[in-house]
């Protein structure tokens, strides 16, 4: 059972994972790019280097998706994965990037992740005035140095995709307070099944 957790730079996603493997400390936790020895090295090059390909650029996330669903995903297909972002993340950003379509990129990571996308996603939905408040507070990485307009609209191709795949989704209202949305997301993986009581 993966559950990929969502979302643009800043919206919480990653605090909300933190408070949800200490409290379930059976499920495993993992991160794309970063969640392998490949990954980690990758993460480097990507917030690090300046690409001039966007075709390049994908194929370097693709990479690391299909060795972290190899390495982690597959193993564990009998627990609960949480994922701090994967394929929607890919896909989301390579549209905005260049003019992939979504068929394109659907066939793409179907390829990298066998045809196993995740069973659930939470996706972490940031307004305008709290994502400029939030990145306001950081030093940026070259992916946020592309401007609010261009994470909100990798935000709403995230959003898009999503409902057009079908795939079974909590969306988060990421400017809620950090117990609510604690709280909405424990009720979300109750009720189906995902989690149980609290050990």
């Amino acid at each position: 059972m993966v559950v990929l957790f969502e979302g643009i730079d800043t919206c919480g996603k990653s605090t909300q994972i933190d408070l949800l493997t200490k409290k379930y400390p059976q499920i495993i936790y993992t991160k794309e790019p970063g969640g392998t020895p490949f990954g980690k090295e990758l993460r480097e090059i990507l917030l690090a280097t300046t690409i001039r390909s966007k075709r390049a650029e994908l194929l370097l996330f693709l990479s690391d998706r299909a060795e972290h669903y190899e390495s982690i995903l597959k193993p564990n297909q009998n627990r609960v994965v949480v994922s701090d972002r994967g394929f929607l993340s890919g896909i989301g950003y390579a549209i905005v990037n260049n003019n992939f379509t979504l068929d394109e990129l659907v066939m793409l990571n179907r390829f990298a992740l066998q045809g196993d996308f995740p069973d659930h996603i939470v996706l972490f939905l940031i307004d305008k005035n709290t994502l400029k408040q939030r990145i306001s507070q950081k030093s940026l990485d070259t992916i946020e140095q592309r401007g609010l307009e261009y994470l909100l609209d990798v935000q709403k191709k995230m959003k898009e995709t999503i409902l057009t795949l079908d795939i079974p989704h909590l969306f988060v209202d990421a400017s809620d307070t950090i117990e609510n949305i604690h709280h909405q997301i424990t009720i979300y993986l109750k009720v189906h099944n995902i989690i149980y009581e609290e050990v």
